[in-house]
Order: C-alpha cells, then sequence, then structure tokens
C-alpha cells in the first residue's frame, strides 16, 4: 500500500520513505487492546493519525481516538460492528486486518519509546517533503529565491514546533482551555491580560498586549512614535525583564540606546555636551540606567530597508533561541518585499509586508508593536471644532491592507506641534493623545498622555498644570508697614 507521501520529489525513488511499521502496529495494538490505559498515553505523547506512515493505520488510530473522547466501548466485537456500521472498516483493511492489529504481540513496556520513533520518523519524512517541494520550486521558479527560502525555512521550523504541540485542535480542547482560563480569572489565579504597556489607560482598554495581536501605532512625523514605542520596549524588557526584540529600519542601535538611556536617568541629552558638569545624582542615575539596560534581555536589529522575510527570519531564530515577550518595528514602510508581485505595486507591497507582520504575529505567538507613517492628509484638517492636524485611521500610508491586518491602531497626536503661536504651543506643551480607532478585542478611545519634550518619553496622564497664586486680598493698612 503506497503512502500519499510516497509521490515525493527524491534523489532515489526506489527507496521507501522513513517508517516504523512494527513500531506502528505494537502502538495500535496495545491502544485496542488496553485503551483506557494507551489511548490517553498516546494524547500524552502527543501522536496524532498524521504521524502513522500506513493510511490504514492513521485511520485507525483516528477512530480510537475519536471514540475513547465519546466515551464509546472500544471493545473489538463492538469496534468491529461500530466501523462496519459507519462504511469505515474496509478503510483500514477490513475485519482481517483488524484481528491482526488487535493479536499483534506488543510491548506496552516500550509503548513511549515506540511512539517516539514513529514520531521521528515522521519527521523525517515531513523533511524529505519540504525538501523536494524547495528543489522543484528553486528549478520552476529561480528568481524567487528569498521568497522561497523564507517559505522553506517557515515550513522546516513548523517540522520543529510540531513536534512539541500540535496547531490543530478540536473544539472539545479549545472549549476546555477557554473554560479553565475564565475559571483562573474568577479565583483570582488570573487576570486575563497580556503584557503590560506600562501607560495604565492603555492597558485598560486592550487588556494588554496579546499574542498573536499587531499594534499599529501611526503618526505624523516628529509627534514621537519613536519615543512612544521605546516607552513599552523599556518597560517589558528592563522594567518586567521579559526578552523584546526591536527592528530600526531608521536609527542605529546606539542612537535608540542612548534614547532609552537618558529617558530612564531622566537627564536629557543636552546636559552631556563638552565643559557640561553632571552632578554626582546625574551620574549615579545615568550609571544605575546603564547597569539595568545591559542587563535586560533587549536586542536591537538596526538593518537597513531590511525585507520582510529577512525579519521573519530574525525573529524566528530569536524566538527559538531565547523566547520572545514583544517585538516592535520601527517603522512599516521602511520595510521592504522582494515577491516579484510586490515590484509592480507600492500598494501591493506594502499589503504583503503588513500581512508578513501579522502572520509572524500569529505563528510566534508574541504581540508585535509597529509603527506606521500617515499620508499628509492631517496637515490641510482643521477649523470648525476639529483640532489642526488630528489624525485618521484613513490616513495610513500607502494601503489600507495595514488597517485590515491590524487588530489594534493607536493614532498618536500632539496639539503643540501645530500650534498657530508661541503662546499657544506654550499652553499646549507636553499635551499628547494615543487615540484607539481600532480594538478588536476591546473598546475604542482617547488616551491622555504627556510627553516630556527633553527626554523624548511618554507618561500616563494628561500634563499636570500648576493652579495660579490666590489673589490676594488688599491689605488695608500698608500704610503703617511702611
Amino acid at each position: 500500500m503506497m503512502h500519499e507521501a510516497d509521490t515525493i520529489t527524491q534523489d532515489d525513488p526506489t527507496r521507501a520513505l522513513p517508517h516504523a511499521l512494527g513500531m506502528e502496529k505494537s502502538l495500535l495494538s496495545s491502544m485496542l487492546q488496553d485503551p483506557q490505559e494507551w489511548i490517553p498515553a498516546a494524547m500524552e505523547e502527543r501522536l496524532t493519525a498524521a504521524h502513522f506512515y500506513v493510511p490504514a493505520h492513521a485511520q485507525l488510530f483516528d477512530i480510537l481516538a475519536d471514540g475513547y473522547a465519546r466515551g464509546e466501548d472500544i471493545e473489538l466485537v463492538a469496534l468491529t460492528q461500530r466501523l462496519l456500521d459507519r462504511g469505515l472498516l474496509d478503510r483500514i483493511g477490513g475485519p482481517a486486518a483488524l484481528t491482526d492489529l488487535y493479536t499483534y504481540a506488543p510491548s506496552p513496556g516500550s509503548f513511549r519509546g515506540h511512539a517516539r520513533t514513529v514520531r521521528e520518523k515522521f519527521t523525517l519524512r515531513e523533511i524529505i517533503r519540504i525538501s523536494g517541494e524547495a528543489v522543484a520550486a528553486a528549478y520552476e521558479a529561480p528568481e524567487e529565491a528569498a521568497q522561497l527560502l523564507d517559505t522553506t525555512e517557515a515550513a522546516i521550523l513548523a517540522i520543529r514546533e510540531a513536534g512539541e504541540s500540535t496547531r490543530e485542535q478540536s473544539t472539545r480542547e479549545a472549549v476546555g482551555e477557554v473554560a479553565a482560563e475564565m475559571e483562573r480569572i474568577i479565583t483570582g489565579e488570573s487576570d486575563g491580560r497580556g503584557i503590560a504597556t506600562g501607560f495604565d489607560v492603555l492597558d485598560d482598554m486592550t487588556r494588554g498586549l496579546q499574542p498573536g495581536n499587531m499594534f499599529v501605532i501611526a503618526a505624523r512625523p516628529s509627534m514621537g512614535k519613536t519615543a512612544l514605542m521605546l516607552n513599552i520596549v523599556e518597560h517589558i524588557a528592563i522594567d518586567r525583564g521579559e526578552p523584546a526584540l526591536v527592528f530600526s529600519c531608521e536609527m542605529g542601535r546606539q542612537e535608540l540606546v542612548k534614547r532609552i538611556l537618558h529617558a530612564r536617568a531622566r537627564m536629557p541629552a543636552k546636559n552631556i555636551r563638552p565643559g557640561s558638569m553632571p552632578t554626582k545624582a546625574e551620574l549615579q542615575r545615568l550609571h544605575r540606567a546603564s547597569q539595568e539596560i545591559a542587563a535586560a534581555p533587549l536586542w536591537i536589529d538596526d538593518t537597513e530597508a531590511i525585507t520582510i522575510n529577512a525579519l521573519r527570519a530574525k525573529a524566528r531564530r530569536r524566538q527559538r533561541a531565547n523566547g520572545l515577550a514583544l517585538i516592535a518595528i520601527d517603522y512599516l514602510q521602511l520595510l521592504r518585499s522582494t515577491s516579484r508581485q510586490a515590484q509592480s505595486s507600492r500598494e501591493r507591497e506594502i499589503s504583503e509586508i503588513s500581512a508578513g507582520i501579522k502572520a509572524l504575529a500569529k505563528e510566534l505567538r508574541v504581540p508585535i508593536v509597529v509603527l506606521a507613517q500617515l499620508n499628509r492628509q492631517p496637515e490641510s484638517r482643521g477649523g470648525k471644532g476639529t483640532p489642526a492636524g488630528k489624525p485618521r485611521m484613513s490616513d495610513l500610508r500607502e494601503s489600507g491592507a495595514i488597517e485590515q491586518d491590524a487588530d489594534m491602531i493607536g493614532l498618536l497626536y500632539r496639539s503643540a506641534y501645530y500650534a498657530a503661536s508661541d503662546e499657544e504651543r506654550e499652553a499646549e506643551a507636553g499635551r499628547a493623545e494615543l487615540s484607539l480607532a481600532k480594538n478588536r478585542n476591546g473598546e475604542t478611545g482617547t488616551i491622555p498622555l504627556t510627553f516630556i519634550d527633553a527626554l523624548a518619553r511618554f507618561e500616563s496622564g494628561a500634563p499636570v498644570t500648576a493652579p495660579p497664586p490666590p489673589a490676594r486680598k488688599p491689605d488695608r493698612f500698608a500704610h503703617f508697614h511702611e
């Protein structure tokens, strides 16, 4: 009986694909003879029907696992009749094949070892399959080398991940996981939140950055997008000690580290210059901040004009090596796609990049904060009750795909930037807001922020203005004091 994987391109088509038929039969025999013991053991070993080389074995495994989950009797005679009634008996080779498996001399003590070997053989078959497809694609579309490399790498990494867990999940399992999470929330063991950003109102509205989500922070130039992103990265990587990876297409890593350092030490960069005399307290803050940054699990990649394929490859490797709690990208429109379709249209290129970022977030189960540039429309907006320069989600530059792919979109705005006079600029100094225009899993609204320009730092809440001093009452006896 030929397995469907036998159709794969191989160097020697006469060679059979890796398999372990005796161990497959031993596993199924144990599951038939003592289903209460060995079917759960198979689940614990993460066996699935896909791991079996012989299609009949895969079919029987599915039937046994499904019957056990339904609470059906796995006894041989009853099982044979049920398969006959459902028209499935012939698919596994008929009554003789079922009896042969039942009477096969299993080795219960070797069950888990056999399960591991069966999984390993499946892994080898998958490597052969993916390699064969890559070889064929390399011949057919040699100009798509970068795309093919990314696809092949993702497929190979998926094999590793499949060895640890399967992405396929029944609704029964999914409901169980959701119910368990609800119970943890009710009992106080969990608050159901993702990773905190350090901005309380934002965290309340979004319940934190959730795994697999794409959070776009968009604004016009000079609004402070990079500063806000770095504030979030600082909180997660330095304050919380969770690993974060930053891709900076605009600034070098030293410049980014310098900005984090000054913001964290609360010491303006202009205070470090030839002839300056920092105080002892300032030097202590700089030293402490430097140590905290150096010890943080934070990685910065400042490759210019990095392609989305290269970015995804680097993120996968970092996730595999260290695990990641957050990925941040500055910024989306500076990424590149090398696919043939992307070369014909900038909108198509941005669409591919946006979709690639969202796919990466889902693949790695990591939230991604990505900055995006807005078009010039806000510059001409204002008047009749509308603040000058106020952005809208439709201002996202070059592609509506960003709006579609993102789970959350925050529009950053600082009114002082559009002030018409020095007096107005002074009155609006420090005032900022992040308008959460899209939130797939929660509420939307405006989040007030304070921007400290000298530190390139955002803080929660609107600027606190000191109340004017109370008016003094006239002193009727002033002439006696003269």
